[in-house]
């Protein structure tokens, strides 16, 4: 076992221990004073508490949950992420080293033992007679007790990050799955294979990956460990398993027929979560193509501007009286120009990323809420056919209790990530949008200082 689960587990010992030697203590004073084993009140400890994550609970994001004392916050992070690991049926592959499991819990005054680290870098082009693509080296390091090694190195192409996308989707289907870069970029933007292209793609396919490092659930997908870890031969043998051609032709068919169908009645909690998905897209669209507009305007603004500090030095040559006026100009200009490139280069990498990134959320979102809503017609249909006898009753009856336990799993496994998704996503725009207010803050400060520059000059 890695060091920091030997740690975590020590931790945890060294604290049941404390708290078995207090409750003793605690339990020989409450008989010295003839009160009950809870306290003056007769109750049990904890029994009657709600725990987070019950019914209670449920809006994570209100101020009551924020505010929350560090036992009861430490509960809430226990709860929300076991009730992540219990509620999702659809993956065979489940946490079972005690390493794994001790990863899911946050104990009082520790940091979050975290034990996956993932680095995407060293992108390298690769031409073929058939086609061109790029490739990139994935670094992991794991303290992880079903991982064969600490450290893994292989690289992976564009293809490999689809194809583990997918095989998440197909595991857990209403899950909140990460979203990939776009295939091409759009037209007009930046070339194809163009240095700065790599590199935005290179740190979003890390994001990628750590986000699903850090899910409570995808971190433990067998697909997603073979990903991390399986040289190229591995990993196209393994790409090779699991249902042929004509398979997954019939679930395609069906899954289109069954949104043909539609939903008679989707339960009113996820008739919320979709006017929200809607009102979402349509505002985090909108917010894209400002910071894109802004940001292509700024781009031109400063290369307009960067052609007037070499005229002012040229023209202070043949102006004797106004060569240190001039040359002041021409240094003011130049201060404007770098103070511009960095509110650029924070905007370009601060701001349009996480922006972007949730644009392609949206339309995941759109994705899960369609494959729930294809489960729960699925079961409708059955019911419909058994209401009818179009068929063997109790083959359907034995059909639509599968179906029910499947449609209850995909609800509760949603409802949990659902959560989980928008915690994540108001802290990171409220973040993306601070750190762009305060580059503002200083860009307009540099510019005030320039023209009390230029106001002095004049003078």
């Amino acid at each position: 076992m890695g060091t920091l689960g030997g740690a975590g587990l020590a931790a945890a010992a060294g604290r049941a221990r404390t708290v078995g030697m207090e409750g003793e203590r605690l339990a020989s004073q409450g008989r010295s004073s003839g009160l009950p084993a809870g306290g003056a009140t007769g109750e049990s400890a904890g029994v009657d508490a709600p725990l987070p994550g019950s019914s209670g609970s449920s809006a994570l994001l209100q101020a009551e949950v924020l505010d929350l004392d560090e036992d009861e916050d430490d509960l809430e992070v226990f709860s929300k992420d076991a009730s992540l690991m219990d509620m999702n049926s659809f993956s065979p592959m489940m946490p079972t080293s005690p390493l794994s499991m001790i990863n899911q819990i946050k104990f009082e005054d520790e940091p979050d033992l975290k034990d996956l680290f993932i680095t995407v870098d060293e992108p390298e082009s690769h031409v073929t007679t058939i086609e061109t693509f790029i490739t990139y080296r994935i670094i992991t390091k794991t303290s992880r007790g079903e991982f064969d090694s600490s450290e893994f190195e292989v690289r992976r192409r564009y293809q490999d990050f689809l194809w583990l996308k997918g095989k998440l989707e197909e595991a857990h289907p209403t899950l909140i799955i990460p979203p990939l870069p776009e295939k091409f970029i759009v037209k007009g933007m930046v070339e194809r294979f163009n240095d700065d292209f790599i590199e935005t793609r290179r740190k979003a396919l890390q994001k990628f990956l750590n986000r699903i490092a850090d899910h409570p659930t995808l971190t433990f997908n067998e697909d997603f460990k073979v990903f991390l870890t399986a040289q190229a031969w591995e990993l196209s043998s393994h790409k090779k398993q699991g249902p042929g051609l004509l398979s997954r032709m019939g679930q395609t068919v069906r899954a289109v027929a069954l949104s043909m169908r539609g939903v008679k009645s989707r339960p009113e909690e996820f008739m919320e979560m979709n006017n929200f998905i809607e009102i979402f897209s349509q505002k985090i669209n909108l917010i894209d193509k400002i910071s894109q507009r802004i940001y292509k305007e700024q781009r031109e603004y400063s290369d307009e501007m960067r052609e007037y500090g070499p005229i002012h030095i040229l023209w202070s040559a043949s102006e004797e009286d106004l060569v240190d006026t001039l040359k002041g100009v021409a240094s003011c200009i130049d201060k404007c120009c770098k103070a511009t490139e960095k509110r650029m280069s924070g905007l370009s990498e601060a701001l349009l990323p996480v922006v972007h990134e949730y644009v392609l959320y949206s339309e995941m979102l759109m994705g899960v809420m369609k494959r729930r809503d294809q489960t729960q017609a699925e079961l409708d249909s059955k019911v419909e056919a058994l209401m009818y006898k179009k068929a063997d009753t109790d083959l359907l009856t034995e059909e639509i209790g599968k179906l029910e336990d499947k449609v209850e799993c995909a609800n509760n496994a949603l409802k949990a990530d659902w959560e989980r998704w928008k915690h994540n996503m108001q802290n990171d725009i409220k973040s993306a949008f601070t750190d762009m207010a305060e580059e503002n803050i200083h860009y307009y400060e540099q510019i005030i200082c320039g023209e009390r520059v230029m106001d002095a000059l004049r003078l």
